[in-house]
This record gives structure tokens, sequence and C-alpha cells, in this order.
């Protein structure tokens, strides 16, 4: 009785393997296969790789052509080397006076999402406060925290964190 078992066994076992390696095969050669002509095979218009004479997003989700700020880790206080990005953004609201602009303050994934709330709404206001230095009208400027949760670079690395850290500039319609 075993030894029946055994043979069925063996049996089944060289059936699958003869089943599943078995392939099929094309007689035709490589260049058969390519397509004769390349236009035949175009799926769509082309696209151009060129950048729009006109984008919407500079860098991050800031609204061009404004830039984001960046900080450091732990910080709200605008940087030195960061000083111009928030005077080209004061610029560009004192030439645009109908512009009005929400600051979302953005923080890296390190602390507590409590933290990274609290630390995104000091940025926010951090860069509030200097643009109204700059004179630009309060009423034109709202805040809010996304702490971590809009992170842009999903990375584990001081230069993923580093572009976390930011405040956007996003143009309210």
């Amino acid at each position: 009785m075993t030894n029946r078992i055994q043979v069925l066994l063996l049996a089944g076992v060289v059936f699958s393997f003869l089943t599943l390696s078995g392939c099929g095969s094309d007689s035709r050669t490589g260049e058969e296969l390519a397509p004769t002509d390349p236009e035949s095979q175009v799926m769509g218009q082309p696209e151009s790789l060129d950048s729009p004479e006109n984008p919407t997003i500079s860098e991050g989700r800031t609204s061009a052509p404004m830039l984001p700020v960046y900080f450091d880790f732990d910080d709200s206080s605008i940087r030195d080397d960061q000083v111009d990005r928030i005077v080209t953004n004061g610029d560009f609201m004192k030439e645009n006076n109908e512009v009005s602009v929400r600051i979302e303050g953005n923080t890296d994934p390190r602390g507590t999402n409590e933290y990274n709330m609290a630390l995104g709404e000091r940025r926010a206001l951090s860069a509030k406060n200097y643009l109204q230095n700059l004179g630009i009208d309060e009423n034109r400027l709202t805040t809010i925290s996304y702490g971590e949760e809009r992170i842009l670079l999903h990375g584990h690395d001081e230069l993923s964190y580093a572009q976390n850290r930011r405040d956007d500039f996003v143009i309210i319609e």
C-alpha cells in the first residue's frame, strides 16, 4: 500500500514538473519581433520636457515666484541664509497688492505629532511676523501648521529632514 502511494506521489511530482517547466517557443527571430515602422507604435502626442513658462509651484508646495523658507532642527527663527528668500516673497507681495498668502509651517517627522504641530505653527508665525516687519499687511497673511503631515522627502537622512523643515508660501485665490 505504501509502495503504491509512493509511486503515485512520484508520478504527480514528475507530471507537475513537466507541466510547469514546458515553455512555448517562438520561431521568429529578434528582428522579426521588432516593429518595422516606429511611427506605427506611437501611443499619443509627444510631450515637451521643457519647464512651463509660468510654473505655479516653485519649490516644495510654494506658489511661484515665491520661495519656501527652511529652518534648522527644532528651531523656528529665520536663518540668516534664508533672509533673502523671505525678502523676495515680501517684494513679490508688495508688487502684487491683490495677493494674499497662506504660510504653511512644516516639520520633519522626528518628534511627536503634537510637538511638530506646535513647531510648524511657530515657524509659520515667525515668517508672518517677518513679512509684517517688511510692510506686508497682516490681513493678507494667514498661517497654518501641517507639522509632519506634508512630508516632501520620505528619506531618513539629514537631506530629507532639512527639506521638510520649511514654510511654504501659497497664494490664496
